[in-house]
């Protein structure tokens, strides 16, 4: 699996609705959220990207969009061991909109997200098979029960189940597409949802990715 994911998102409502109905991203709209999600940081316009190419951007680069309802970014800076950790400035930055954190790396296998509800922690998880599970706050959601069940496990591994295949069943939960995987028709077309490109000029206040990522 090559699945590769630095995702947050500030949503209104259904994520995945608004995506299938986005057009152009709101280009001042979207250099605001830059701007504030990655403060004391200069940064210029650079080329732009779909979806399915941006939600594991190359170092020094952010892909974004500001849509009506939902704000999202893709940034490997925004990767961490422990989700719930989130800076409190990202939060304040969704202005009571919920929160939605997705992480995963193939060569690792590790998978992390969050999500926050009127800027409370409802939901933390991040695990791979070298550093096992890291943290499992709150309950799981409807989707996890399968995984947790015992009813994808994989035989001589080291969890009880992949966590790229659950990270990609998170994907289609938070944001209606897959990464891997036979789409289905209700789902979001990640090649035709476009984001704009963003490229760093200085860091200020630098929030390291995840060690080794």
């Amino acid at each position: 699996m090559g699945a590769k994911t630095a995702i947050l998102a500030y949503a209104d409502g259904d994520v995945a609705a608004v995506l299938k109905a986005a057009g152009e991203p709101r280009a001042a709209g979207t250099a605001e959220l830059v701007a504030r999600v990655l403060p004391g940081r200069g940064t210029v316009p650079t080329e732009g990207d779909v979806l399915a190419e941006s939600t594991y951007p190359p170092e020094g680069i952010t892909y974004a969009g500001s849509f009506p309802g939902v704000d999202l970014l893709c940034d490997r800076r925004l990767m961490f061991d422990r989700p719930s950790e989130l800076p409190a400035y990202l939060l304040e930055a969704a202005e009571g909109r919920r929160v939605v954190l997705h992480a995963m790396h193939s060569a690792s296998d590790w998978l992390a997200l969050a999500v926050w509800e009127e800027g409370r922690l409802r939901r933390s998880l991040s695990l791979s098979p070298d550093g096992g599970i890291v943290e499992n706050v709150g309950a799981p959601f409807p989707f996890e029960a399968p995984y947790w069940a015992g009813d994808r496990a994989m035989e001589d591994y080291a969890l009880p189940f992949h966590p790229l295949d659950l990270g990609n069943e998170a994907l289609r939960s938070f944001f209606g597409f897959l990464l891997e995987g036979r789409p289905s028709p209700e789902d979001v077309d990640p090649d035709e949802v476009p984001l704009l490109g963003f490229a760093l000029t200085h860091d200020g206040a630098v929030r390291r990715p995840r060690s080794g990522r």
